[in-house]
Parts: C-alpha cells; sequence; structure tokens
C-alpha cells in the first residue's frame, strides 16, 4: 500500500472513554493498511486495562508504549515529556494524534519539535473533554482555555467526537481557527 501511514496515538489515562476510542481508531486504522502504535501512561489502569493491551498487541506494528505520565501539571512532567518525546521521535509517526489535555500538549508540542527536525508529521488533536471541563470563569480556567488557544497554531486538525465537544469547545475556547470536523465517537 503506497499510503501506508505510521499513526502513533498518545493519551495519559488508558480507561475509560479515550481509552475506548482509541481502541476502536487503532483497529480501523490497522485495518485499513496502516501500522500504529500508542503512547500513553504506565501508572493508570489494573488488570481489565492490561486484558484490553493484551488483545491489542498483536495487531499494533508500532507497539504499546507506555511511561509514567502525572495527571496534573507539575515538575515530574519535565521527565515525563522527556522520556514521551524519544518514544515518540524513535517512532517515527507521519500522523500524532493526541487524545484529551495531557496527550493533546504532548502531541502538538512534540509534533512541532519533530517538525524541526525535518518531520512531516501530522499534529492532530481530540479534547475529549479534558481542559474542557474548566469554569470559565476560574482563573485555572481562563488560563487552560488561553493555553488551548495558543496551541491551535501547533495542530495540523482537531477532531471532535460529540456535538457536545465541539460546542463546549466553542463556548469556553472560541471558533476553532483550525480544520476541525466532528466524527462521533
Amino acid at each position: 500500500m503506497a499510503d501506508r501511514l505510521r499513526i502513533v496515538h498518545c493519551f495519559r489515562s488508558p480507561v475509560g472513554g479515550i481509552f475506548r476510542h482509541v481502541r476502536d481508531l487503532a483497529e480501523a486504522q490497522v485495518a485499513a493498511g496502516h501500522s500504529v502504535g500508542i503512547v500513553c501512561d504506565s501508572t493508570t489502569g489494573g488488570a481489565f486495562e492490561e486484558h484490553l493491551f493484551e488483545q491489542m498487541k498483536g495487531m499494533l506494528a508500532l507497539g504499546i508504549h507506555r511511561t509514567p505520565m502525572q495527571r496534573h501539571v507539575g515538575p515530574g512532567d519535565l521527565a515525563s515529556a522527556w522520556r514521551t518525546y524519544r518514544i515518540i521521535k524513535e517512532l517515527r509517526p507521519d500522523v500524532l494524534h493526541g487524545h484529551g489535555a495531557k496527550g493533546g500538549a504532548y502531541a502538538r508540542l512534540f509534533g512541532s519539535l519533530l517538525r524541526v527536525s525535518r518531520s512531516r508529521v501530522a499534529r492532530l488533536y481530540s479534547p475529549h473533554g479534558g481542559s474542557l471541563h474548566y469554569d470559565e470563569s476560574t482563573v485555572i480556567g481562563k488560563l487552560f482555555f488561553a493555553l488551548e488557544r495558543f496551541m491551535a497554531r501547533f495542530t495540523d486538525y482537531l477532531l471532535f467526537v460529540s456535538d457536545y465537544e465541539r460546542r463546549t469547545y466553542r463556548h469556553k475556547v472560541g471558533e476553532p481557527p483550525i480544520p476541525n470536523t466532528l466524527v462521533y465517537n
């Protein structure tokens, strides 16, 4: 297949809706002939998620890479970011799809760093709630929404998984200045 892509999904917590969504995407992308990999947190999830990873292992040509990622922003993010960047760089993705706040930040920043070294990686982002859960009237909410607006310049495409998510983004962050679409989860 001439258009076989190397697709990497980056997200923090492999539980709940994001993980279900990523598994569905990965399965469809593999069926379409692409090489797919996952980079996510190693400190969340339990036996059920381990079982799901075990089921996926054989189909993901780029593998499953788990590394510690803390939920909230803090000093540990520097080490986590460095580890995650090295993994993603080694995978040489054509498409880097970030899910949620942390996965989205990592995918967009690291995709941009890879572009500096002449990689042509596409930087996709699906909020899945993430920073959208914050109240726009609070200082922390205003900060996160300002960061979302700033990060748009490092995003090639914004993918919403529900109409509610898209409406919330537009209300709290603003109209996206980049191509975006709604792809139901």
